[in-house]
């Protein structure tokens, strides 16, 4: 088996981004969510350490779909029957996600929630 390229890893890691954003719903949702929040980011005033916190919590949902993802199908590859072991594994994977987008949530109330009524009150 042949090394691969920087050009075919990249390319690889495109065709999972694709597949995701094609395939499941949720990350498309966060995908939407995530542009929303650059667009914010430009519009507003923040500091680069505020910038810092939004962009992390979002790339962190993000991934944790990915991630979940690949659990998903790598499961459902090994197996279609209903196995409990499979289900704990799917659920932690999800259990991850909803925790990312907890986090999320939290760092976008405490960093935006202030210039959205700095805005507002001007």
């Amino acid at each position: 088996m042949r090394a691969k390229t920087l050009w075919e890893s990249f390319c690889f890691a495109f065709q999972g981004f694709a597949y995701s954003f094609k395939t499941q719903r949720n990350f498309r949702v966060h995908c939407l969510a995530t542009i929303v929040l650059v667009i914010v980011i430009i519009a507003l005033d923040f500091e680069p350490y505020n910038i810092m916190f939004l962009l992390s919590a979002a790339f962190l949902v993000l991934c944790s779909e990915l991630i979940n993802t690949a659990i998903e199908k790598t499961i459902d590859l090994y197996t279609e029957q209903y196995h409990p072991l499979a289900k704990v594994a799917k659920n932690c994977a999800a259990a991850a996600v909803l925790l990312a987008a907890l986090y999320a949530v939290i760092v976008g109330v405490i960093v935006l929630f202030p210039k959205l009524l700095e805005l507002v009150g001007r």
